[in-house]
Order: C-alpha cells, then sequence, then structure tokens
C-alpha cells in the first residue's frame, strides 16, 4: 500500500474519487495527509468526512515559491508521504518539491497533451474546434503539464457543448483514470525511460472508454 499526501486547491472532486475507491478496496493506498493552499477549499471539508487529516498552507503568508513548497515537503514528510497526488492544485511546483519527491508526484490534466497546456484547457479545445479532447495523468518535471505519460483517456466534443458540459464529462474520466494511475504506482508497475513510461505486467481492470461522450 502507498502513502499518499494530496494537494488540492479546491472542490477536491478528483480527492473525493480516490478516497471513495479506498473506501471500496479498490485502490491500495492510504491518503496520510490532505494539504490545501486556500483555507476555503471545498475539498478540506471531503477529507474531513473521510478522516483523513488536513493542513491548511496558504502560499500567500510566504515570499517565495520556494519557501511555501519548504513548508508543504516538511508537511508531506512528517507524516511519512511516499507519493504526491496534485487533485486540483493551483500552484506550480518548484525543484524543492521535484527534489523531495523524485519521480513520486503526478498530476492530471483535462487535455490529451502535449495538447491544450496550461489553464482553460476546455476551452482551449473549444475554440481550436478539435473533435476529440480529454484526460491526461502525467509524472510531474520542471516544466508545466510536461513529465511522462502515465495515461490518457479520449472524450469527443459535442457541437453544443460548452466548456461547463465539456469540463463535466471530462471530470468523469478523470475520476476513473487517476485512481488508476495511482493503483499501478502503488503496485509498482510504472517504468519511466525518459519521456515514455512502460506500465508492466496485465492491464490493471477495465480501463475508462475511449471515447466518453
Amino acid at each position: 500500500m502507498i502513502a499518499a499526501g494530496v494537494l488540492i486547491s479546491g472542490e477536491g472532486t478528483n480527492l473525493q474519487a480516490i478516497l471513495d475507491r479506498i473506501a471500496a478496496g479498490r485502490l491500495d493506498c492510504a491518503v496520510r495527509l490532505v494539504v490545501s493552499n486556500r483555507p476555503g477549499a471545498g475539498g478540506l471539508a471531503r477529507a474531513a468526512r473521510a478522516g483523513v487529516p488536513t493542513r491548511v498552507i496558504d502560499h500567500r503568508t510566504f515570499a517565495t515559491r520556494e519557501e511555501f513548497d519548504a513548508a508543504v515537503v516538511a508537511a508531506l514528510r512528517e507524516v511519512g508521504v511516499e507519493l504526491v497526488v496534485l487533485a486540483g492544485f493551483d500552484r506550480l511546483v518548484t525543484r524543492v518539491m521535484l527534489e523531495a519527491f523524485p519521480s513520486r508526484i503526478i498530476n492530471v490534466h483535462p487535455a490529451l497533451l502535449p495538447a491544450f497546456k496550461g489553464l482553460h484547457a476546455q476551452r482551449q479545445a473549444l475554440e481550436y474546434g478539435v473533435k476529440i479532447t480529454g484526460v491526461t495523468v502525467h509524472f510531474v518535471d520542471h516544466e508545466v503539464d510536461h513529465g511522462p505519460i502515465i495515461a490518457q483517456g479520449a472524450v469527443a466534443l459535442e457541437p453544443d457543448d460548452t466548456e461547463a458540459t465539456l469540463a463535466e464529462r471530462i471530470r468523469l474520466v478523470e475520476h476513473e483514470l487517476y485512481p488508476l494511475a495511482i493503483q499501478l504506482f502503488a503496485e509498482g508497475r510504472l517504468e519511466v525511460n525518459g519521456r515514455r513510461v512502460r506500465v508492466r505486467g496485465p492491464r490493471l481492470g477495465r480501463p475508462p472508454p475511449l471515447v466518453q461522450t
């Protein structure tokens, strides 16, 4: 079982998906701590209801990003975290975090990277007029939305989609794909070779549909 720390900034729907899989016995993970950089984040209440310890570390009280990351690293190390899970965390991590947890920080992004990096990925997909977008779970490195890709799931755009409706369908795939990626990590089945991630052994369970409509 892997000991995870989850970093959030908002409502924590991916955190909830992870907690639900753990409660159902479908994810070999123990969330040791949920850290939010925003005091009012809704995900803090989700963690509390699940009996998971929480910590607010307000980034606005630190002079630099590195000082903030050092405080987060200290909190995670204090409870023995092995894997850092970014779940709607709105801060860019620095070398301080990357060096503390090398190849042990993962993120979920609402697009098929390398397309539509950064903020408002759903809006970017709509404006570009693509027919398919999706979800990417990847390791975090020194560039934004750039690290080695663990898993992806596709989502078809509908003619009448808005940013909100597309985001909701993408979120459903996130809630399936992110716990799957964490389980692969927990089982030691992810082998990183440069930018490529190989999954050792048989496929785990039932993957999300190729296209979510």
